[in-house]
């Protein structure tokens, strides 16, 4: 039987302000925005050619905003990554290279962590 990661929540003090970074600077794609009732509303969000989301809200999770520490996306290029993020206004690392791989580093408005790797050579493994 598979086991499958497919949705995580990030905390977020603003939605829409959130909503925005992650879609319009990040580049994330908005799967579903669907206010259910007056406490609960749901927000996913997918990085491209992700099989995991994001999902943010109201009533979506009991984490104070900016408590998700240490998200990680895969990428194919950290530099060119960085001059994504950068290119649309968001505050990004240098990229961190290690043994590992390649790392660039962001947080979102709330101070939600993420880190863009890319893998190393198999090679090396």
């Amino acid at each position: 039987m598979d086991w499958k990661l497919e949705l995580v929540a990030v905390p977020v003090t603003d939605v829409d302000r959130a909503k925005a970074f992650y879609v319009d600077q990040v580049g994330f794609h908005a799967d579903h925005d669907h206010k259910v009732s007056p406490d609960l509303r749901f927000v996913q969000l997918t990085p491209k050619g992700s099989a995991c989301s994001i999902v943010l809200g109201t009533g979506i999770t009991e984490m104070e905003p900016g408590s998700q520490k240490g998200l990680q996306v895969v990428v194919d290029d950290a530099a060119a990554a960085r001059e994504e993020l950068l290119s649309r206004g968001v505050e990004a690392s240098e990229v961190d290279v290690q043994p590992w791989g390649r790392f660039v580093y962001f947080s979102d408005p709330d101070g939600n962590t993420w880190a863009l790797q890319q893998m190393p050579p198999r090679d090396r493994f």
